[in-house]
């Protein structure tokens, strides 16, 4: 394992956010093992909430879906809101999470979109649109353009 996989294990156990991680996997019903890049993998997660292929608490990466789900740009994503939970000094991420998904969907529609911790995490990767702006969206309806044409 590199040295920051283990460090990041570390900081997000003491800063508490991955033992949270681990406590919505079992309340979610999900089975937690070991994965890739010092993550936790949580599959079978029942609760309809978020609705999201994946997400991630702490180092825990919950998902519905079974084994062989989570791999990749996946992954990769998921790894680097592993991340942020450490720049965040660990649960304070999901307030400022909710906050940015709220603003995104008030800029575009979407949570994700215009949400700084999805862009961080690569909006591609995680499999998330690039969605304009409302007013963006208003002007080009207007013009009959794209604003990219011009």
């Amino acid at each position: 394992m590199r040295r920051w996989h283990r460090t990041r294990q570390v900081i997000n156990y003491v800063n508490l956010s991955t033992p949270a991680g681990l406590l919505i996997a079992l309340i979610g019903g999900a089975r937690p093992c070991r994965g890739e890049q010092g993550l936790i993998f949580a599959h079978g997660y029942r609760i309809p909430f978020p609705v999201a292929g994946a997400f991630t608490v702490g180092n825990v990466v919950l998902t519905k879906n079974g084994e062989g789900y989570l791999t990749g740009r996946l992954l990769d994503h998921e790894a680097r809101h592993a991340n942020q939970y450490v720049a965040c000094v660990g649960l304070p991420m999901i307030v400022l999470y909710v906050v940015a998904a709220g603003v995104s969907y008030a800029i575009c529609g979407n949570p994700a979109s215009w949400n700084p911790f999805e862009r961080l995490a690569d909006l591609d990767d995680g499999g998330y649109p690039h969605m304009a702006a409302r007013w963006s969206r208003s002007r080009e309806g207007r013009s009959g353009h794209d604003l990219h044409d011009r």
